[in-house]
């Protein structure tokens, strides 16, 4: 794309400006509005400035990402109903050996769940319960919001269906699910074993051992039942009440029981096992769905709309725990990065680089990777995978056939883990930031800097580790 003219490229960088500067400081003293205001105000000016039209702005905005995380939201919370990371709380504490271990394995299990559930989707069920089990053995809570971020982001490269950018990759390449899996695989397993030895190089004194209060407690899980769910909000007589699992399965049941027939002739066991079992089973459906290749946002949807029916009630309570302010700052987003790049900035530093970026030298690949690198953080990845896909790919083609796939996993690897570089390089970044910062229990404020000085270190490693076992599986 050709730069536009100068006042839209003024104009729209400025407007760009607002809201960088706002996502990294969203209580500056001269405008204090936050991150989800800082969003909607650069889309405004965008399309005041006239940098990009009111229809085009409608149409930058990604419906299917807005239904996908509004769906996962919706099923992580009766998923917590279900008891799910009660269970995931009693792996992970399961002979733990203090703080060091605890991050290792909340590293593992989220890299592993992005590749199958979407980095998005991880972040938004798994950063209130990260932030639980820290508090629950006195550990501080970034080293263990640095570990989901980042390792949701390098988990999740493995596969086409880990993060939009890999699908819109998946999609034009036609490179196979099996065959992206097996070409990434290696990466992402090394890439995720750096960036655990990184964080613990980084907070080895901040993760000493738990105290023996907490030790006394390892094998218990960081119970859902500590307040109210999505499931038994509206039940619930006082919001100060403490559950049990039990008191909390019993309102699942009795939510149910007291108005459908069928359950009033099952016992409460029985009902407690449906209840559950249904909620997995639906779970795993829709990754079963992922992995066919179904729409991944109604696939959600229709996940949620089932666990709503069966619930069998007033939806209220489980659609007012939708962090909606969330889905307006993705929303000011999408239109904030689409009129960033109709003023031809991306596309100008690509034609300025493409001549260095041959992927048949190691000075070739080492530029290319930075300008994924630096374009996915000034304009987001899932632009600059669809800016510059087609050009990597028509550029190895002159190479040869197999230089083509290695290509594109190379563009999926590096502007996957790019989101790693800082706070605004990708959304599972500030879903956990966002998320972490509005919980209602043992919040923590995720800030740019924090997130910064440990999110270059990793990125430019693992970035670096990854690449040539990516080219070894391709080239063999």
């Amino acid at each position: 794309m050709a730069l536009a003219s100068l006042s839209k490229v003024v104009l729209g960088s400025a407007a760009f400006g607002v809201f960088w500067v706002l996502a990294v400081f969203p209580s500056v003293p001269f405008l204090p509005i936050g991150r989800t205001a800082g969003a909607l105000l650069s889309a405004a000016l965008m399309v005041v400035f006239h940098v990009i039209s009111p229809d085009d702005a409608y149409a930058s905005v990604d419906l299917p990402i807005l239904g996908l995380l509004f769906a996962t939201m919706v099923v992580g919370g009766y998923l917590k109903g279900a008891g799910m990371f009660g269970h995931l709380g009693r792996l992970l504490a399961w002979r733990s050996q203090g703080g060091r271990d605890l991050l290792c394995r909340v590293c593992v299990v989220t890299a592993l769940a992005s590749a199958l559930f979407t980095n998005d989707t991880c972040c938004v069920v798994l950063t209130e319960f990260v932030l639980e089990l820290a508090a629950e053995r006195n550990l501080p809570a970034k080293p263990f919001l640095l570990a989901l971020a980042t390792s949701a982001n390098i988990g999740s490269s493995a596969t086409p269906i880990g993060n939009p950018q890999n699908l819109v990759i998946a999609f034009n390449s036609k490179i196979s699910f099996v065959a992206f899996f097996l070409g990434i695989l290696p990466a992402m397993l090394a890439g995720m074993a750096v960036n655990m030895v990184m964080l613990l190089c980084m907070y080895w004194k901040d993760l000493e051992g738990v105290s023996p209060d907490a030790e006394s407690k390892e094998m218990v899980a960081v119970e859902e039942g500590r307040r109210p769910s999505p499931l038994t909000a509206a039940t619930l007589k006082s919001p100060a009440r403490v559950l049990s699992a039990d008191d909390h399965d019993s309102v699942m049941a009795e939510s149910i029981s007291t108005k459908h027939r069928w359950f009033m002739q099952c016992s409460e066991p029985q009902r407690r096992l449906f209840l559950k079992s249904f909620a997995y089973i639906v779970t795993a459906g829709m990754l079963v769905a992922y992995m066919l290749g179904l729409n991944m946002s109604w696939t959600a949807i229709t996940t949620a709309v089932a666990l709503i029916v069966v619930d069998f009630r007033d939806a209220e309570a489980c659609l007012g725990k939708v962090s909606y302010s969330l889905l307006v700052f993705f929303t000011g987003m999408f239109v904030t990065v689409s009129g960033f790049n109709k003023t031809g900035l991306p596309g100008a530093i690509w034609n300025v680089m493409a001549p260095y970026s041959k992927i048949n030298h190691v000075s070739g690949v080492t530029v290319l990777s930075l300008i994924i690198l630096l374009l996915s953080n000034l304009a987001s990845n899932v632009p600059t995978v669809l800016l510059m896909g087609d050009e990597v790919a028509a550029s190895a083609a002159t190479i040869s056939p197999a230089a083509v796939t290695r290509s594109w996993l190379l563009l999926a690897w590096v502007s996957t883990v790019a989101g790693n570089l800082s706070l605004l390089g990708s959304a599972a970044n500030l879903i956990v930031c966002e998320q972490a910062r509005r919980v209602p229990r043992n919040a923590h404020d995720l800030t740019f800097w924090s997130h910064v000085v440990f999110g270059v270190p990793s990125t430019l490693v693992v970035t670096a580790v990854g690449i040539p076992l990516i080219g070894i599986i391709n080239a063999a």
